[in-house]
């Protein structure tokens, strides 16, 4: 079904409108129509027009309104309703002189310095920051004729500096064959790019706006920051510059949305009326995004306000500066400490690779580079554990009655005895041995004596999130005879070149279970760290049978590294188990041997139990 034209929608308008005598041509509407259908910039929106028109134009009710001014008004609405699409408007000017288009006249040179002084705004701002406004985009005709001055008063005096600030928030016009003058002098040479495509209705022509491979004077450094500022009243060209700078990843924007203009519009006259028809006859299609600015406005990637645009913008650059010394400081950091000396190499060199490729470029904040380092980090490693972090002091020892923590260790541990005498022992999280040693004897009498003489146990861990793994080797030795010491695993520090070996502890506080009564390890893809390294352990030596799903993958605790004085910390793993056999658990977790959902392991090994232990004695 045709889209209803706007003169059906102006008809509607004037449900209370008093209808006077014609005062109007009734060509008066086709006319308009016309030029909408032959000029209007989206045709597309145009289908099934000429049926309308053809429908309306015997109806001259709306053309039965005197004031001329009036119908104006109701023939705007009308088509902007119809084509939703502000940017059209009939006005009645019946002392309306069109403009005519003149040529810049010869200048002498001084009065040439003199115009290009008024409007062009540069300075120099502390820390070496370039500040370039321009208020009007330039056209390549005048461009030809000003160019060596522009190059020699203004371009030269930007090319040293550290970094750019490019100011459009106060530019309302422009030509469009400007807007590739602007963005090859902020890019590179080669290879050559396709910026815009321009649309023109009236011609039916587009014409792809490409960067230029010549220029008068050198181009702008394309590893310096460069920033454009924008407001509200950023329109038209100066839109187009700022999204094809955006589009091409070489600015950050930071103000305002801008005003969603138009690449061009034409005023028109309507017939041998004093009529006038304003409409977009071109539209501007990025070739990379393959959408437009036009009507919705450039979002900005840092949005402000306008007032407070440019001091935001220097905050940003400050911060941009000292992005090559933190990202090579990281790159150090893991290559000299990360547990795997092979992968870190890699990491560091990628790292640095990504960095020489401008992926850092366009960092806004301290925040938003930690976030990107870290997922860098984990994309290149495959580490979860290999992040930015914060720097947490720890907290400082708090002194606790026994009664205290007896309380928390019952928190902290839950036990049950199930049918058949099977015991169950579930904790979240591994503590350090310097920490629990003054409470094992606590943890014994209220936790491990009621398991401790079960026929079999099941160890849940499928919600134990790691910790410390200095306690490790005492609680595997829990489940071993203490007649002889057994190598649980060797762990490699990377900072230190040395390597430890986990064994078997001679004393232990409390009774052992020893190494024939049997044992189940409940774990998810959540279980992780110290408790990847306890499963791992006790599966390696035929200690215990694993149920669940396989673990996280995660790594030995981290430690934390400053990079430099910048106030980002990064987490790094520095240890690693044994790999003489082939990779342990960090990176790819522990396999059980029998899979089963979470939420059904504990149900799986009960049933396992109960079978193999039922008619026990």
């Amino acid at each position: 079904m045709a889209k209803t034209l706007f003169l059906v929608a102006s008809l509607l308008l004037l449900g209370n409108v008093s209808f006077l005598h014609a005062s109007f041509p009734p060509s008066l509407i086709e006319d308009l129509a016309k030029i909408v259908m032959n000029n209007y910039c989206s045709p597309e929106k145009l289908v099934g027009m000429k049926e309308d028109i053809a429908a309306a134009t015997s109806n001259t009710e709306v053309l039965d309104i005197s004031d001329g001014e009036l119908l104006a008004d109701v023939l705007s609405n009308g088509v902007q309703t119809t084509l939703s699409d502000p940017r059209l408007t009939v006005s009645y000017e019946p002392n309306y002189i069109p403009a005519v288009h003149q040529e810049m006249p010869p200048l002498p040179p001084e009065q040439l310095v003199t115009i290009l002084q008024t409007s062009i705004k540069l300075d120099i701002l502390e820390g070496n920051i370039g500040y370039l406004r321009i208020d009007h985009i330039l056209g390549e005709e005048v461009a030809e004729k000003v160019g060596p001055l522009l190059v020699d008063l203004v371009w030269n005096k930007i090319l040293p500096t550290s970094a750019l600030i490019f100011d459009l928030r106060y530019t309302g016009s422009g030509d469009i064959s400007g807007i590739p003058y602007i963005v090859s002098y902020l890019t590179e040479a080669e290879p050559v790019i396709h910026i815009d495509s321009i649309y023109d209705r009236p011609s039916n022509t587009t014409t792809k706006l490409m960067s230029m491979s010549t220029l008068l004077g050198e181009r702008y450094s394309v590893t310096k920051p460069l920033i454009v500022l924008t407001s509200k009243n950023t329109k038209g060209i100066s839109e187009d510059v700022a999204y094809c700078l955006q589009s091409l990843k070489r600015a950050t924007i930071v103000g305002e949305k801008t005003a969603g203009g138009s690449v061009k519009v034409d005023k028109l006259k309507v017939g041998d009326t004093d009529f006038y028809v304003k409409l977009p006859t071109a539209k501007s299609i990025n070739p990379i995004t393959g959408s437009t600015w036009e009507l919705t406005g450039v979002t900005p990637d840092v949005e402000v306000s306008a007032e407070d645009a440019l001091a935001t913008a220097i905050r940003i650059i400050n911060l941009q500066a000292q992005v090559p010394g933190i990202i090579e400081e990281s790159a150090s950091l893991i290559a000299n400490n990360y547990a795997f000396e092979s992968v870190g190499a890699d990491v560091a060199e990628k790292l640095r690779e990504l960095l020489a490729n401008g992926e850092f470029s366009r960092v806004v904040c301290k925040q938003c580079l930690e976030t990107k380092l870290s997922a860098d980090l984990k994309s290149l490693s495959g580490d979860k554990s290999l992040k930015t972090t914060t720097n947490t002091p720890a907290l400082p020892p708090l002194e606790y009655s026994p009664e205290m923590y007896i309380e928390l260790i019952k928190i902290s541990f839950h036990t049950d005895v199930f049918e058949n005498n099977i015991g169950y022992l579930r904790f979240d999280m591994f503590g350090d041995f310097e920490e629990v040693k003054p409470i094992a004897q606590i943890i014994v009498e209220h936790i491990w004596n009621k398991v401790v003489n079960t026929k079999a146990m099941i160890i849940d861990l499928r919600n134990n999130l790691g910790g410390s793994t200095t306690a490790i080797a005492g609680f595997c030795s829990y489940f071993f005879d203490g007649d002889k010491e057994i190598l649980l695993d060797k762990l490699y520090d990377r900072p230190s070149g040395t390597t430890t070996e986990l064994r078997t502890l001679d004393e232990l506080s409390g009774v052992r279970y020893g190494s024939k009564k049997s044992l189940i390890i409940l774990t998810s893809k959540a279980t992780a760290g110290a408790a990847e390294e306890f499963v791992y352990i006790m599966k390696k030596l035929g200690r215990a049978m694993v149920i669940g799903e396989t673990t996280a993958g995660g790594s030995h605790p981290p430690k934390v590294f400053p990079v430099g004085e910048s106030n980002i910390f990064l987490s790094i793993p520095t240890v690693h188990s044994e790999t003489s056999a082939g990779p342990a658990w960090e990176g790819v977790g522990v396999t059980p041997h029998i899979p089963a959902a979470a939420d059904a392991a504990l149900e799986v090994a009960k049933g396992i139990f109960n079978k193999h232990t039922g008619g026990q004695q």
